[in-house]
C-alpha cells in the first residue's frame, strides 16, 4: 500500500466512521479527518522535489474484477498531484466555512463533504478508464445531496438539473468506454495509450472523431464549455457555501483534466482537428460568461458566470497545443480554484450576515468590515488577473500559448481580461462603496477568527502562485510535454503511414 493509495481510502474510512459516530462529534471529526488527509497529501510532492520522475509514482495495479478485466490501478504524476492537493486543501477549509452555517443534519452533511473528497481524488489518480467512471459517479452523489437538502429556495431543480446534464455526458463517456475495452481487451489507460502508440490499436478517422466526441461531451459538459453551461448557475445560486466552492474549486477541474488525460492522448487526429470548433466554443464562453456576468444582479450568479469564462480559457489552452497553452490551462485551473473558491467563501461571508445574495442589499459594506473589504479586494484583483498574483500567470501563458498558435484567437480571447475587471470592479464598488444603509451597519460585522483561519491560506496562495510560479510549475511543463509529444508523434506516424498508400494509389 502506497502513500497515494492511503489518501484515497482514509475519506472513505473517514466517512463510514462519521456514519457511526454520533452528531455531537461530527463538526470536529470531519475538521480532523480532513486536516489528516490534508497532511498525508502533502508527502505526494517528495519525488518531484528534486527529481521530475518520467512515469507514474506511488503507482498501484492489482486485480479488482476477472470478468471483464477491471483492475485498481492508480497513479500520480504532474497533471495530477496539483488537483489533489487542491482537493484536500479545500475540504477542510469547506468544512470550517460552513461551521455555523449548516444547522440541520449535521453529521449527514459532513459525511458527505468527506464522501466527495474521496470521489474527487479518485478521478484525478485512477488509470483503468472503469475505475475512472466508478469515482467519475461516485462524487455526483453527495454534491447532488449537498445541494438538493442544504441548498436555498430552488435546490431540488439545481440538484436534479445538475445531476441530469452530467449525467447525460457520462452515458456518452461510458458508451466509448466499453467500445474501446472491446477493441482493446483492456479498461487499463496505460495498455490502452500504448497498443495506440505501437499501432496495435488504430482507429479509422471517424470511428476516432465518435470516440473523442463521446469523451469531449462529457467534459465539456463538467467543465461547462458553452453552450453546455447552463446548469452552473442554478447549482451555485442554490447551493451552500461549501457546495459552491468544491464545485467551482474542484469539480469543474475534472472535466478540464479529462480533456487533457484523455481526448488529447488517446485521440490526437481528432482532438487537432476538432481544435478551431472547440477553439471557438471557448472564446464564446469568455466572452459571453463575462458579458452575462456584468448584468447580473446576484452575487453567486455573477461570480457562477465568470467561471465560465475563465473556464474558457483553460480549454483554449489546452486546444492551442503548444507548450505554454498547456501550462497555462493547468496552472489557471489551479488558479481557478483558490480565487473563485474564495470568492464564493466571501460572499458566503456576506450572505451569512445580512441573508441576501442580491447586490443592491449591500453598499458600503467596507465601513463596518474594513478588514472583509481589504480581503475581498485582494480576491477581486487576483480574481481580474492582476500582476503579482496568481491569475495572471495563467492568463498570460494561456494567451501566450495561443498567439503561438493562431493570433486570431488570442485577440477576440484577451477582451475577457478587460471584460473580468469590469464585472468584478463592479461588484466590489456596489457592495463595499457609498453610504452603508441601516440594514448594512446593523447585520455586517468583521471577520471573525474562523474566518480569517479559513481565507488566509487561500489569500496566501494567491500571492505565492503569482510571484513563486516555479513552485508549481516543472511537474505541469514535464507532463504537458509528454501530452504533446505524443499527440505530435502519433500525428507523424500515421502520416506516414497514410503516404505510402496515397502514392501507390496514384
Amino acid at each position: 500500500m502506497t502513500l497515494l493509495d492511503a489518501v484515497l481510502f482514509l475519506p472513505l474510512a473517514g466517512f463510514l466512521l462519521m456514519l457511526l459516530l454520533p452528531k455531537e462529534f461530527s463538526r470536529n471529526t470531519a475538521l480532523i479527518l480532513s486536516l489528516l488527509i490534508f497532511v498525508a497529501s502533502l508527502g505526494l510532492i517528495a519525488p518531484y522535489w528534486f527529481a521530475s520522475p518520467s512515469g507514474y509514482v506511488f503507482s498501484t495495479n492489482v486485480g479488482w474484477i476477472h470478468s471483464p478485466a477491471i483492475r485498481y490501478h492508480v497513479g500520480l504524476d504532474g497533471l495530477s498531484l496539483w488537483l489533489i492537493l487542491l482537493t484536500t486543501l479545500l475540504t477542510p477549509i469547506s468544512i470550517a466555512v460552513s461551521w455555523k452555517y449548516i444547522d440541520h443534519r449535521v453529521k449527514e452533511f459532513y459525511a458527505f463533504m468527506i464522501l466527495l473528497e474521496f470521489g474527487l481524488i479518485g478521478v484525478f489518480v485512477s488509470l483503468d478508464l472503469f475505475l475512472f467512471y466508478v469515482f467519475w459517479e461516485i462524487s455526483l452523489v453527495p454534491m447532488y445531496f449537498l445541494i438538493g437538502i442544504w441548498g436555498h429556495e430552488r435546490r431540488i431543480y439545481a440538484a436534479v438539473k445538475f445531476f441530469l446534464y452530467t449525467m447525460a455526458g457520462s452515458m456518452l463517456m461510458l458508451a466509448a468506454i466499453i467500445y474501446l475495452y472491446n477493441k482493446s481487451g483492456t479498461f487499463d489507460y496505460v495498455g490502452i495509450l500504448s497498443q495506440i502508440e505501437t499501432g496495435r490499436l488504430v482507429f479509422t478517422p471517424k470511428v476516432e472523431m465518435l470516440l473523442f466526441l463521446a469523451f469531449f461531451g462529457s467534459f465539456a459538459v463538467k467543465v461547462p464549455l458553452f453552450p453546455l453551461h447552463t446548469w452552473l448557475p442554478d447549482a451555485h445560486v442554490e447551493a451552500p457555501t461549501a457546495g459552491s466552492v468544491m464545485l467551482a474549486s474542484v469539480m469543474l477541474k475534472m472535466g478540464t483534466y479529462g480533456l487533457l488525460r484523455y481526448c488529447l492522448p488517446l485521440f490526437p487526429d481528432a482532438a487537432r482537428s476538432s481544435a478551431p470548433w472547440v477553439a471557438a466554443l471557448a472564446i464564446i464562453g469568455i466572452i459571453y460568461g463575462a458579458l452575462v456576468a456584468l448584468v447580473q444582479p446576484n452575487m453567486k450568479k455573477l461570480v457562477a458566470y465568470s467561471s465560465v469564462s475563465h473556464l474558457g480559457f483553460v480549454v483554449l489552452g489546452i486546444f492551442s497545443f503548444t507548450q505554454a497553452g498547456l501550462d497555462g490551462a493547468v496552472y489557471q485551473m489551479l488558479n481557478h480554484g483558490i480565487s473563485t473558491g474564495a470568492l464564493f467563501m466571501l460572499v458566503g461571508y456576506l450572505y451569512e450576515r445580512r441573508h441576501s445574495l442580491e447586490i443592491s442589499a449591500y453598499g458600503g459594506v467596507a465601513t463596518p468590515a474594513p478588514f472583509l473589504a481589504i480581503v475581498f479586494l485582494i480576491t477581486t484583483l487576483a480574481s481580474i488577473g492582476l500582476p503579482t498574483l496568481n491569475n495572471f500567470i495563467g492568463e498570460y501563458l494561456v494567451l501566450q500559448g495561443t498567439a503561438q498558435a493562431h493570433y486570431t484567437w488570442t485577440a477576440f480571447a484577451a477582451t475577457g481580461v478587460i471584460l473580468s475587471a469590469c464585472y468584478m470592479l463592479w461588484l466590489y464598488q456596489r457592495t463595499f462603496y457609498g453610504k452603508a444603509s441601516e440594514g448594512v451597519t446593523h447585520h455586517i460585522y468583521d471577520l471573525t477568527a474562523r474566518e480569517w483561519a479559513a481565507i488566509v491560506p487561500l489569500i496566501a496562495l494567491m500571492v505565492w502562485m503569482g510571484t513563486f510560479t516555479q513552485s508549481f510549475l516543472p511537474p505541469i511543463s514535464a507532463q504537458n510535454a509528454r501530452i504533446l509529444d505524443t499527440t505530435h508523434r502519433l500525428k507523424t506516424e500515421r502520416v506516414q503511414l497514410i503516404a505510402p498508400e496515397v502514392s501507390r494509389g496514384r
